[in-house]
């Protein structure tokens, strides 16, 4: 595997929740800072040493609701 994705959403309560795609990892933060740097030691603990992705990308889903 070359790269991962992460789908990474706001919340109201934690800041921020970030989910890869095709894979059982899941992180949260209270920064975007600290997100990431949790999501690079997520990646490195859940694959074996030299198999993990060479890149991760972040998708940052938003979400808006426009009333009328």
């Amino acid at each position: 595997m070359s790269e991962i994705i992460f789908l990474v959403e706001e919340d109201l309560e934690s800041g921020f929740n970030a989910r890869a795609l095709g894979q059982s990892i899941f992180t949260q933060a209270s920064s975007i800072i600290k997100l990431k740097e949790n999501i690079r030691e997520a990646v490195l603990c859940h694959f074996d040493e030299g198999e993990a992705p060479k890149i991760i990308r972040l998708h940052f889903v938003k979400e808006e609701v426009l009333a009328l």
